[in-house]
């Protein structure tokens, strides 16, 4: 008796397997291209307001007066 490979893999449970393994592999890129796009939108933020008004206080830009009226603004937003 003769085997061809048609009948092996095709024919029988063979094709579920390379149907699982096509599935697997395109749903694994379809998730690291959705963590990565995820990663980019929320991985690299700019910078807070509260931490652009921190440097101007330090750098001398503003005064403590206008320095503390700035940071309630901030608060209560």
């Amino acid at each position: 008796m003769t085997h061809y490979y048609w009948n092996d893999w095709y024919l029988s449970w063979g094709w579920f397997l390379w149907f699982g393994i096509i599935f697997l592999m395109f749903s694994s890129i379809g998730n690291w291209g959705y963590t990565y796009g995820a990663h980019r939108k929320y991985g690299m933020q700019s910078p807070k307001a509260l931490d652009i008004l921190n440097e101007r206080y330090a750098r001398g830009d503003i005064s403590r007066e206008e320095y503390g009226r700035l940071k309630t603004e901030i608060a209560t937003v």
